[in-house]
C-alpha cells in the first residue's frame, strides 16, 4: 500500500444513480464566497457550479441532522464548509495543501531532499484523498456523499471553536484529541465536537477517523467504517459523480 492508498478503497461500489441536489441555503449556514473558490479552485470544470451539493438521500440526512441539532440546541445550526468536490478541485486542493506544508518548512521545492519531499506528501495524504480518476477509487467528496461541517451559533453569530480549523493538517484534527484534557477550554472544544458527531451519526452519517469535521453516508469510507462496526458487509452505493 502506497501513501496515497486508503483501506476503504477496496470496498466495491454499486452506484445507485441518485442525482446531486443543492443543499437548501435557507436551512444551513454557508460561507460565501466558498473558501476554495477564494483560493482559485477550478469549479468551472464541475458538473455543478457550487460545492454545496450532495446526493439526494445524503442531503436529506443532513437536513435531519440539522433538525436534531435545533431540537436540542435551538441557537445552533450546521455550517456546511464543503460538500461535492470534483476531481479537478480535489487535485487543486491537494497541491495547495502540499504548498502550505512546504511553506511551513521555510524551504523551497528546489532545496527539498527527496526524503523531505516524500515526508511532506505523506503528511498531505494523511488528510487528503488522492485525486484519482479511477472509478473504483474516487475521492469521498467527489461522490457527493461526503460533507465537511461545523457548528454555528446564531445568537453570537459565530462559529463554535472546535480547537482546530477544518483542513488543518495536525494531530489536533483527530476527533477525540481533546477528550482526555484537564483544561476547561479544551474540554469545551471536545464537547462541541461531540455535539456535532452525535447529531450527524444519529442521522446515519459516520465520521472520518482522523478529521472531526468530515462525515459521509453511502460512499466507500462509510461502508468501510460500517463494516468495522458490523459484519453485514456493506458496500458503497455512491461512486464518483461526473
Amino acid at each position: 500500500m502506497t501513501s496515497t492508498d486508503k483501506p476503504y478503497q477496496k470496498i466495491p461500489i454499486q452506484d445507485c444513480g441518485e442525482l446531486l441536489i443543492p443543499i437548501p441555503a435557507e436551512l444551513f449556514i454557508f460561507e460565501s464566497p466558498h473558501p476554495y473558490h477564494k483560493l482559485g479552485a477550478p469549479y468551472q470544470l464541475s458538473p455543478v457550479s457550487s460545492p454545496y451539493y450532495l446526493r439526494e438521500n445524503v442531503g436529506d440526512r443532513l437536513i435531519t441532522a440539522n433538525q436534531y441539532l435545533q431540537a436540542e440546541y435551538p441557537h445552533l445550526r450546521i455550517l456546511v464548509f464543503d460538500a461535492y468536490r470534483p476531481i479537478e478541485v480535489q487535485q487543486f486542493m491537494v497541491d495547495h495543501a502540499f504548498q502550505q506544508q512546504l511553506k511551513a518548512t521555510g524551504l523551497t521545492l528546489e532545496l527539498l531532499s527527496e526524503q523531505q519531499r516524500q515526508q511532506l506528501w505523506e503528511e498531505v495524504y494523511k488528510f487528503w484523498a488522492s485525486p484519482s480518476h479511477d472509478p473504483a477509487t474516487p475521492p469521498p467528496h467527489s461522490t457527493g456523499a461526503a460533507v465537511d461541517v461545523t457548528l454555528f451559533d446564531i445568537v453570537t453569530v459565530s462559529v463554535l471553536n472546535m480547537g482546530s480549523d477544518i483542513d488543518e493538517i495536525s494531530p489536533r484534527s483527530q476527533p477525540d484529541y481533546f477528550a482526555e484534557s484537564s483544561d476547561p477550554t479544551e474540554l469545551e472544544y471536545h464537547r462541541n465536537r461531540q455535539i456535532l458527531k452525535q447529531v450527524m451519526t444519529r442521522a446515519g452519517f459516520l465520521q472520518h477517523l482522523h478529521e472531526w469535521w468530515h462525515f459521509s453516508y453511502g460512499d466507500q469510507m462509510w461502508a468501510w467504517l460500517h463494516n468495522r462496526q458490523s459484519t453485514k458487509g456493506a458496500i458503497a452505493c455512491y461512486g464518483r459523480y461526473s
